[in-house]
Parts: structure tokens; sequence; C-alpha cells
């Protein structure tokens, strides 16, 4: 959980200082701060600003924020002074795949995309701006979200380079939503948005010891943010304990006209903070899914603590349970990927004016043309299978979108949940983070692989799921994660929130060069 602030004696009229207690403290307590007088809006930006200079960009050089905001201050300023909104005053980074219509850039790391900024801001940054929250920059990711090559470091991009991670700086921060996690775990920002097709969020949560939360399908809109698949992206948010990302997300989830996944998002959007419980545990049935497991030891030793925890606190814990068709998923999901992708881009790509690049094709031709600067290590090879699919009314993408959707879904998740009246299942999220090769690329150690790890029954499904910290094994964080069927968002918050209270596992990094 993050940090609280303590509180003194308040001078209403002067604000405080903020140091390191400041850039680890929870949403709430900075309201708290902001409403007494103790810190500023601007004050809390300029610290960030400044350990971004320090950590990100000296130092330690993680690496994680692509690009600041150069009018944060004065949004910060703009915040003291009108005093209001859900989020005001709060720092929020975002992955440079979501558009911001100001002078950053938006390249998905891609030097394709680099130079005349999104016309427009994404509905999610549009929601975040009207909750008073401060966009304090873009973060690093891993480039194109990770859909050019199965040999890709994630965390790497063309525009900027290489994001470590914050534990232990020659391992990896996972990805693709890279920046988002180092950045939130060091302490560089309050919150941040990533983006999931698939793992892209509960990954680099997970290795970078944060909550970070996959929203269902059509929940958040996805309108401004360069896409991979409509059938399975979505964003959320990240931060260091459960309360902050539920504020998070009840700022960007609702209805969207120019998104049509988002049509019945009013019905189910909420505040989210109402479902967090410190007894939430009590009474939820919660089944524990070991064909996710058993892959890497330290993920499973965090496992068996989560259990133990759960029981000791009234749940109900039923083990062993098995979801049905769970090695048939990895058959037709990247093929939906693939046609989503060449259609997808090239309808995102017609929303950026100036750019050089208006199809698929256009960027594997830019690649090419500059392949030092972006192919050192790895190739576009799914860029290149993406460009030979055919349309989306080609008979073997119908078939893959209805088999993954009902295999992961209905007669998958639903079905394990229905037979075991179960309320929400588990299983770890990741094991500790892997070394960083540039030359071999991601080294993933826990999920099963012919599955694609533990994200991909929710992801492909369309459902939610959230990684908490529950753990640590050689200086390296090691989460969980509880998934659950169609807009259980309010269920699985209430039992992240109760299993965090629990165990508050949270620890600041140590920026260690390599484990001890």
């Amino acid at each position: 959980m993050a940090a609280l602030l303590c509180f003194g004696a308040v001078n209403a009229v002067s604000a405080s200082a903020p140091d390191e207690t400041t850039a680890f403290a929870s949403i709430d307590s900075l309201k708290q701060a902001y409403a007494k007088g103790s810190l500023t809006a601007e004050g809390v930006t300029q610290l960030f600003l400044d350990r971004i200079a320090k950590i990100d960009k000296a130092g330690p050089t993680i690496n994680a924020v692509i690009e600041v905001n150069p009018d944060a201050l004065a949004i910060a300023r703009q915040s003291d002074e009108h005093k209001s909104g859900s989020l005001r005053g709060i720092a929020i980074l975002l992955k440079d795949n979501i558009d911001t219509g100001d002078r950053m850039q938006t390249t998905a790391g891609s030097l394709a995309l680099a130079g005349p900024p999104a016309p427009h801001d994404s509905t999610v940054a549009a929601k975040l701006r009207a909750a008073g929250a401060v966009i304090l920059g873009k973060t690093n990711l891993s480039e194109w979200a990770n859909m050019r090559s199965n040999h890709a470091s994630s965390g790497w991009s063309g525009r900027g380079g290489q994001t470590r991670n914050p534990y232990v700086l020659d391992r990896n921060p996972c990805g693709s939503s890279a920046g988002s996690g180092a950045a939130v775990a060091a302490g560089l920002a309050t919150a941040a948005i990533g983006s999931e097709t698939d793992g892209s969020i509960i990954c680099p949560a997970a290795v970078n010891g944060l909550v970070g939360i996959k929203p269902t399908l059509g929940l958040v809109s996805r309108a401004g943010i360069v896409p991979i698949s409509h059938s399975q992206d979505t964003a959320g948010p990240m931060a260091r304990s459960v309360a902050d990302v539920a504020a998070v997300l009840s700022a960007i989830a609702g209805s969207d006209p120019r998104d049509k996944a988002t049509a019945e998002a009013d019905r189910h959007a909420t505040d989210y903070t109402r479902f967090l419980d410190s007894n939430g545990l009590r009474g939820k049935r919660i089944g524990v899914v070991r064909q996710l497991a058993g892959i890497e030891p330290n993920a499973d030793r965090a496992l068996e603590k989560t259990i133990a925890v759960l029981k000791a606190n009234g749940a109900v814990v039923i083990d062993n349970v098995e979801i049905p068709h769970l090695k048939e998923f990895g058959d037709y999901e990247l093929t939906v990927l693939l046609y989503d992708f060449k259609q997808d881009i090239a309808a995102y790509l017609a929303t950026r004016t100036g750019l050089n690049v208006h199809t698929l094709a256009d960027l594997i031709a830019f690649n090419d043309a500059h392949a030092k600067e972006e192919m050192p290590w790895f190739g576009q090879e799914l860029f290149l299978q993406a460009q030979a699919k055919g349309a989306l009314t080609d008979k073997v993408y119908v078939e893959a979108v209805e088999k993954t959707k009902r295999l992961a879904g209905p007669e998958g998740i639903d079905a394990a949940l229905k037979a075991n009246r179960l309320d929400a299942l588990l299983a770890p999220s990741w094991g500790p983070a892997f070394m960083t090769d540039p030359v071999l690329g991601d080294h993933v150690v826990s999920g099963d692989p012919t599955v694609g790890g533990v994200s991909a029954p929710a992801a492909i499904a369309g459902y939610p799921s959230i990684t908490v910290p529950a753990d640590f094994a050689h200086e390296l964080p090691v989460g969980v994660v509880f998934f659950g069927t169609k807009w259980s968002e309010p269920t699985l918050i209430s039992i992240a929130y109760g299993f965090e209270q629990k165990v508050q596992a949270f620890r600041k990094p140590k920026f260690l060069p390599t484990v001890p």
C-alpha cells in the first residue's frame, strides 16, 4: 500500500516543501494535504519533475518517462486555483500510445509517429483532465505494445530505448506498459495509465510491485489510443495501492460515442472506491487455478502464502479449479490480433494529421528504411504476418473471434465460476522479473506458455483482472491476480483491497544494480 502522509501542525497559509514521503503518498492523503493547505499541486508536480530528472534521466537511469509535459506546472497551478475534481492535483503519467491534444507526442515508441502531436485528446486523457488530474508526461513502452516481433525485449522502443526495473536494474520491467509500471514504482508519479491486449498491464504492474487493473472490455474508451485489437484492447490504471487504482478507474470509466464497445459502460461505471472494504475477503468464494501455476517456484510460494491469508480472513478457497478449454485459447488469439491490427492501425493513423505513414505497409517500409534505429535487435515478423491477412469478413477471422470469446468467456471463466459458485479466480500474476535480454528477447517464467501467460483467459474473454503485490523474492516483487466475469470490478476490488490490507506488500525500490 502507498505510504501515508503524516500531518502535524498545518499552516493553512504556507505549504510545506514536499519530500520523498510525498512522492509515495496515496491519492487520498494528497487530497487531504491540498485541502488543508499543507501541500500544493504545483509543489508536488515540481517534486515529480525533479525526481524524473534525478532518478529517471540521471542516477539509476530507469528510462521510464519518454517525455514530460511542458505544461504540467501550469496545469498544477490551475488545479490549485480551481480546487475541484476527484483527482485534483494528482500527477498521472500516460503510456505513450495514448493521445493527448497538447504539445506532447504520441508515438507508441516508434520513430514513425514522431513529430506532429495528436490533434485531440483521447477520451481517457480528456476524462483525467475533467477530474482535475495533472497529466505529467508520457511513459516508454514496448514499441507498438509488443506487436512487432516475438523476439522483442519488453520496455524497448526505437524512440525511448530500454526501460529498466527500478528494483533490480538489470531486470526487465515487463511490458508493454513498461514505463508506466517502472515510473510509479520509483515514485515518479502517483499513478499511471497503461493499456493491455494480453498481459500489458498485469505483467508490468506485477513485476514492479504495483496494483494494476485490466478492466472489462468496454468499460474504458479506447478512442485515441494506438490500437492492436478492438477485440481485446483496453486501458487501465496502475498505482501503488488498490485505493488509488479504484480512484483512477472511477474517473476514466464510462460510455463514449467514439468507441461503440462502451455502449453499456455507463450502466456499470461507478465510484469504485465504495468497494474498498477491509473485510472484503469475508465470505468470498475464490477458486485457485492450478493450471496457471506450477511454472515458477517463487510465484508458487507467493500463491500459497496468499491462499493462507485468504483462509485466515474468512474467504472460502476452492482448490483446485479448472478453466475449461484453457489450452485452446492460443490457437486462435494470434489470428484475431493479426487481422485486427492491420485494420485497426490504419483506422487510427487516419486520425493523425501530418504523418507520412497511413497503413501497416507504410510502417513496414519505414522500419526497413530506418532499420539501424528501429531494428537493431529484433525484426518485424508480426507486422509482416498481419500485413498478409485479409479483411475482417474472412471466414478464418470470423470463426477465430467467435471461438476465442466463447471458449475463454462463457465456456471458460464463466463455466468455472458457475460450477463452483465462485466470486473470483486466483493465480500467480507472474514470477520475479526476468533479465533484460536484447538479443533473445523476453524470458517468460510464469504462467503456462502454451496459453500465453496468466493474463490470457481474462484478456481474451474481455473480462476484468487485478494484480496485487503479494511477496518478494530475491529483492524482486511477486504478485497474484484475481479475475472474474464481465463487469465484476466491484467484487475484484473488494477482494483485492481486503487482501492488500492484510499483507501490505508494497516496498519502495532500492535501485540495486543486480540481484544480491
